[in-house]
């Protein structure tokens, strides 16, 4: 059996996620209010310490997190980077593993959790207030990470409900990058894309010709 200076040793390991969604086409991060120690009543990126005894890898762990804080599971859930220190963290040197997730926005109501005071979809440039430990830093390099995945022409159809039209992709698009695109090169650009598979006769009626109606290839991965 290990001696408490052996424990002393292992440090705290955990997973933090940044969850994604769209809420009217408008890109949101979720930020819990935290209800334990340390720093309770803090606002932070949802995320807990891992069980070695029910993790079988850090990805579990950060799902079962999502699930017990948001009431969530999402589709897509995607490693960005470690922090770690003997100073981010009052109880002791510890470890984190930055995951960002994509919610579809037609599943934002399910999020309520039972582990948290408090949830709030927040601007992810400007989320109006301090983040507790160094989750300001994990908000922005999470922010980079989804958007340098969409410049390189990755599809963010997680975030859409299963039916969707181009003009919803494209929106999804610019909301993440925080700029217009240019519609005709986005059309030209989605002929080719493999990822989008028309829904036979369903069309959204506008005031211009009706909108195809698309899904997700089956297997689509972001």
């Amino acid at each position: 059996m290990a001696t408490p200076a052996e424990k002393h040793l292992y440090p705290i390991v955990n997973t933090d996620v940044a969850l994604f969604t769209l809420i009217d086409m408008q890109l949101r991060v979720l930020l819990i209010r935290r209800a334990n120690r340390p720093d309770p009543g803090g606002w932070a990126l949802p995320g807990g310490i891992i069980k070695p005894e029910i993790d079988h890898s850090l990805e579990d762990a950060a799902r079962r997190m999502l699930v017990a804080k948001t009431a969530v599971n999402v589709p897509h859930l995607e490693q960005v980077m470690t922090y770690s220190g003997p100073h981010r963290d009052p109880r002791g040197w510890s470890v984190s593993v930055l995951f960002f997730a994509l919610l579809p926005s037609d599943q934002v109501s399910a999020v309520a959790g039972s582990k948290t005071e408090a949830t709030d979809w927040a601007n992810p440039e400007k989320p109006g207030r301090r983040l507790s430990f160094d989750h300001d830093q994990m908000r922005v390099a999470a922010l980079t990470a989804l958007r340098t995945k969409v410049e390189h022409g990755a599809l963010p159809l997680h975030l859409l409900p299963a039916r969707f039209t181009l003009t919803d992709v494209q929106r999804a698009c610019e909301a993440i990058m925080g700029r217009a695109i240019d519609k005709s090169s986005f059309r030209r650009q989605m002929k080719t894309a493999r990822d989008l598979v028309p829904v036979a006769g369903a069309f959204v009626r506008g005031a211009q010709r009706p909108a195809q109606v698309y899904r997700a290839a089956a297997g689509f991965a972001f």
